[in-house]
């Protein structure tokens, strides 16, 4: 990614789910509205928030099928954002430019009061494929946030995770987060001449065991260990994460390394969880071994890939077929990571258990 010193990645903490329905447009706002203050956005600048999620909830209450509204907060070390992402299953739009013009409305599609939303937001994407249906993310930072380039510029980084039809809680979660660099080689830990400086990509995906709360502590857990762990190796981080589970029902863990300046990705993973790397003309699957984290966790082992130019990491859980073929969404790789976890979770999610998702992707 360029000199790699705009490598960004945001925190999120999921607020909730808004499934279509007559009273989802008034409730997505009054909590959009409340978020937005919470974190302490300025009251015009809340009510911007306020109005952009209501306009998309009533666009997915009006027209779409099986629609959904996520709703959550951003975070820097030192600013906070909120970001919404609608997901729905059709009927999608063949013009998005159209819909997103002004007073632009068809039957049947989405259309009204997008192009206010883009407007409004200081990160925005849409996709839409005709038939499937549309994914659409908009962020909103305090005014004077925009100046930053945390206000301009995606993370490299996005995941969803969704909730088992009947629970609050999702036991599956992910992070991120940026290891800045050192002189050491991070497979072996020694110094390594000639390794690079520049920073990678560190990201983890668990699928907490079952479902609702007591799997939930276990992707809480999994989360609060790789957040808190000084290992760069995927192996390294997995064990923090068996130890942090130990006293949970334990869960599927994959951890990936991506080091755009040395073009390659260190995968490791236990259990069910898919790992996808996906290029413009290729997918190359990430294999994990058997066994439970927290449980039983036998030999690690480390895979290596070459990262290809314009391709994306994909991790998911049980909760995703891997049935998906990324030629069925036309465009997928020209999107945010936000984006494409929420095309991915459209093609792929099912209803029966929980989902997660994330999608590291950059201009390396």
């Amino acid at each position: 990614m360029g000199a790699m010193t705009s490598l960004r990645v945001l925190d999120c903490e999921d607020t909730a789910w808004f499934r279509a329905d007559p009273e989802m447009p008034s409730a997505a706002r009054g909590a959009a509205a409340t978020l937005a203050r919470r974190i302490g956005l300025e009251g015009y600048r809340a009510s911007e928030v306020a109005l952009a999620v209501t306009e998309a909830a009533t666009n997915l209450q009006r027209h779409a099928t099986d629609g959904a509204l996520l709703l959550r907060v951003l975070r820097t070390p030192d600013r906070a954002g909120v970001e919404f992402v609608t997901v729905d299953t059709g009927p999608g739009m063949a013009d998005v430019e159209a819909a997103l013009a002004d007073g632009a409305s068809t039957a049947g599609t989405l259309g009204i009061g997008l192009g206010a939303v883009a407007r409004l937001a200081d990160v925005f994407d849409i996709h839409s494929v005709p038939g499937r249906g549309t994914v659409m993310a908009a962020q909103f930072w305090a005014r004077e946030a925009v100046a930053e380039p945390v206000g301009r510029e995606p993370s490299v980084a996005s995941g969803l995770t969704r909730p088992i039809s009947g629970e609050t809680t999702c036991g599956d979660a992910w992070a991120v987060r940026v290891d800045p660099g050192t002189d050491h080689d991070p497979r072996s830990g020694a110094t390594a001449s000639g390794s690079s400086p520049e920073p990678a990509v560190l990201v983890m995906l668990c699928d907490g065991l079952g479902h609702g709360p007591l799997a939930a502590l276990a992707g809480e857990a999994a989360v609060k260990a790789f957040r808190g762990s000084t290992a760069r190796h995927p192996e390294g981080l997995l064990r923090d994460i068996h130890t942090a589970l130990r006293g949970t029902r334990g869960g599927a863990v994959a951890v990936a390394r991506i080091e755009p300046g040395a073009q390659r990705i260190l995968y490791c993973g236990i259990g069910n969880v898919s790992g996808v790397l996906l290029g413009p003309d290729s997918r190359n699957g990430l294999l994990s071994a058997p066994g439970i984290v927290g449980q039983q966790m036998r030999s690690l082992r480390t895979f290596e890939l070459p990262l290809k130019p314009g391709g994306a990491l994909v991790m998911h859980s049980d909760g995703l077929t891997e049935r998906w073929k990324a030629d069925d969404i036309p465009g997928l790789l020209r999107h945010t990571p936000a984006v494409m976890a929420g095309q991915l979770l459209r093609e792929a999610g099912v209803r029966r258990d929980d989902a997660g998702i994330v999608v590291v992707k950059g201009a390396w």
